[in-house]
């Protein structure tokens, strides 16, 4: 099972958001902490607050915050959303399954199984599991810990 890109920067923006409530970060301090590109994220960022994961703050104090506490945040529920399809292998697609033994394939009930029990054991952790080692998620970004 192998995650697209647009799935682990997701990931890494709900977390680095989770870790950094206050004050809101930017799309440009999250691309710095990852050395990842600005511009990737911003679609990231867009899609994160059109399914209701986070909320952007426009103006000067600006930047992104959770839209839902982290314990709300179930990661097999958003692997399933930002994931085009799941489909392991080309069989799981039904328009362009094109194997000669899809008919009595054991294969693709394995994989289905499989894919199944991936899912099932991220269904198991939330945001909250991802960021209770906050300070030292902070640390590694670059981030001074939250003033209390």
């Amino acid at each position: 099972m192998r995650l697209t890109v647009y799935t682990d920067y997701a990931l890494r923006v709900l977390m680095y958001v989770a870790v950094r409530p206050e004050p809101l970060p930017t799309i440009g301090q999250i691309a710095d902490a990852y050395q990842i590109s600005r511009n990737h994220l911003m679609k990231v960022v867009y899609e994160l607050g059109q399914a209701g994961y986070l909320e952007t703050v426009r103006g000067k104090n600006g930047g992104l915050r959770l839209a839902r506490k982290p314990q709300e945040i179930g990661l097999g529920r958003l692997v399933r959303e930002t994931e085009p399809d799941m489909a392991l292998v080309p069989c799981f697609d039904p328009i362009r399954a094109q194997c000669a033994i899809t008919p009595a394939c054991r294969l693709r009930g394995a994989l289905a199984e499989a894919r199944a029990a991936f899912l099932a054991v991220l269904d198991g952790y939330t945001l909250a599991d991802l960021v209770g080692n906050g300070a030292s998620l902070q640390a590694l970004l670059g981030l001074a810990p939250a003033e209390p």
